[in-house]
């Protein structure tokens, strides 16, 4: 008889040690880990190869924090957020008919990619990105009026990535970059 292979040690990716670190480094920012412990794991999970050895340097913390999703909607009347709002990793927004603006300008913005999904009927938004954000907008359909956005000339790299996605109607979608 012969016996069964045994299963290869699955191997990771830098994505994957990124978001070790990262996680490593929130846990001890919430004060659930000593400076020491955060050492000594930093050093397990930049020199782990296969996801065993990332589990080890993982173990006994809590549960990442699921992609926050946030929805904003409206039946009618405008939806407006603007000022120093924390923006959620993805953001739905939603209205039959009135106007959104978005200002994300100076908003607190933790992930490095942001999904913003629009669904609206009647009405036009504007959103208002970071200066150094990038804009993706190829997931977005629009119906009756064109998309408005100039990509800038001079961008700095560095900025988050805002995806913008879904369907509009009647309205028009403008997107500029801010100033400051």
């Amino acid at each position: 008889m012969t016996s069964l292979p045994e299963e290869a040690p699955s191997l990771i990716g830098e994505d994957d040690r990124e978001a070790a670190v990262r996680r490593l480094q929130e846990a001890y920012a919430e004060g659930l880990i000593a400076h020491e412990v955060l050492d000594e794991r930093l050093h397990r999970a930049l020199s782990a190869l296969t996801q065993s050895e990332l589990a080890s340097a993982l173990s006994s913390l809590p549960e990442g924090h699921p992609d926050s999703t946030a929805t904003i909607a409206a039946a009618g009347g405008r939806i407006k957020r603007r000022g120093a709002w924390r923006v959620p990793r993805v953001l739905k927004v939603g209205s039959a008919y009135g106007r959104v603006r978005l200002d994300l300008s100076r908003a607190v913005i933790e992930h490095p990619v942001v999904d913003i999904e629009l669904q609206l009927g009647t009405g036009g938004a504007r959103i208002t990105v970071p200066r150094d954000a990038t804009v993706d907008v190829e997931g977005l359909s629009t119906g009756w009026k064109d998309l408005r956005y100039r990509v800038p000339r001079r961008s700095r790299p560095g900025g988050p990535t805002i995806r913008i996605s879904g369907v509009m109607g009647y309205g028009r979608l403008k997107i500029r970059h801010s100033l400051r």
